[in-house]
Parts: C-alpha cells; sequence; structure tokens
C-alpha cells in the first residue's frame, strides 16, 4: 500500500509542472499580442505615418458616378525636415485637388501647415490632418462607391517617396434615410376590391 501511494504521489509531482505551465499560457490571450481595429487605412513610409486614410461619408450614404470625394488622413512627421505631399495617383477617378480653404493658395493653417495647387506640407516634427481646413478631393469618380467599397491611392510625398493604401469609404455617423416602403396590404385590398368589382359585373 505504501508502495503504491508514494507511485501515485511521484505521479503527481512529475504532471504537476506540465498542469501549470498549460495554465501560464492560457493567461496570455490572443489579443494580448493583437493590436486594436482602427478606422482607416494606416501605413508608413520613410519619416511619415499615415494613419486613418479614407474617404468622408457621403451625404447620401455612397457617392454617384462623377461625384467627388473628399479625403480624410493624418499625416505624422517624425524626422526634423519637412516634407510635402505632391501627388495622389491611382485608378477610379479623374485628378486631385489640394486646398487649404482660403481664397489664396500657398496660405498657411493653423496647423502649421500649407496648401497649394501643388501639393500639402508636412512640417517637420508635426502631425497634420487632412480633411478640416486643409483639403483633398479626387474628382468626377469613375463609378459609385459605398461604403465599405475603396480605392488603391498612391500617395507620393516629395522626399519619403510613395505608399498606396487601400482607402474606403467612411461608415455614416447617423444612419441614412431610407425612402417609403412598400405597402403590400394597400396592393391587397386594391386586388380584393377590384376582384369584388368584377364579380359585381358579372352578376349584374
Amino acid at each position: 500500500m505504501n508502495r503504491a501511494l508514494r507511485a501515485a504521489t511521484m505521479g503527481v509531482l512529475l504532471l504537476s509542472p506540465v498542469a501549470l505551465s498549460a495554465c501560464s499560457a492560457g493567461q496570455v490571450t490572443q489579443t494580448a499580442t493583437q493590436e486594436r481595429d482602427k478606422t482607416g487605412a494606416m501605413g508608413q513610409v520613410g519619416d511619415l505615418t499615415i494613419r486613418q486614410a479614407q474617404f468622408l461619408s457621403p451625404t447620401e450614404g455612397f457617392y454617384e458616378r462623377g461625384d467627388d470625394a473628399e479625403l480624410q488622413v493624418a499625416v505624422v512627421n517624425t524626422g526634423t525636415e519637412a516634407d510635402t505631399l505632391v501627388d495622389i495617383s491611382g485608378e477610379g477617378f479623374g485628378d486631385v485637388e489640394f486646398d487649404d480653404g482660403s481664397t489664396a493658395t500657398g496660405v498657411g493653417s493653423s496647423t502649421g501647415s500649407s496648401s497649394s495647387a501643388d501639393g500639402i506640407e508636412i512640417p517637420g516634427d508635426s502631425a497634420v490632418f487632412i480633411g478640416d481646413e486643409l483639403t483633398v478631393t479626387l474628382t468626377d469618380l469613375d463609378e459609385a462607391l459605398t461604403t465599405g467599397q475603396y480605392l488603391e491611392l498612391t500617395l507620393t510625398f516629395e522626399n519619403a517617396g510613395e505608399i498606396t493604401l487601400p482607402v474606403t469609404v467612411d461608415t455614416p455617423s447617423e444612419s441614412v434615410e431610407r425612402g417609403e416602403a412598400f405597402d403590400f396590404h394597400h396592393e391587397e385590398g386594391t386586388e380584393e376590391s377590384a376582384e369584388g368589382e368584377q364579380r359585381e359585373g358579372g352578376e349584374g
């Protein structure tokens, strides 16, 4: 009996490290090594980090063919030298327009950046948000675009170079109004009344 008890005790001790290691492994969740989902595309080129690249949500819930789409994107410059967004290229639109919201081009904004027909400046050691005072508009869309759909855009910076991102249409902040629902009961009532009139006409 004592030998059997000792053997059982040794078995428990030998299995304990395995059991403990299994328990500790379970405490490290999968989400601990995952980055939380963020709205909009992200990427990095040179000293520039691009965040939350997306199209402004359209008023009607979708862009029609021929519409203009406004781009929203944050650009963080961790370098000491200024850089400039000089071009946005890709398929699915006609042209790109840069604007700082003023009547004169090249006038500085409150962000410390400036915009002109040639692009948008990103000062060193700063972050610039495009989509408020500074705007970038893609004109004359080739096809309709709705929430979740995207265009692959290549952003070209004077110093950092190019980066290509899938830019999606943002989700509306409010629900889009729908048209009046079809009244099936009204249709049924109309059909019933029509059948009744036909029966009355036959009886007459």
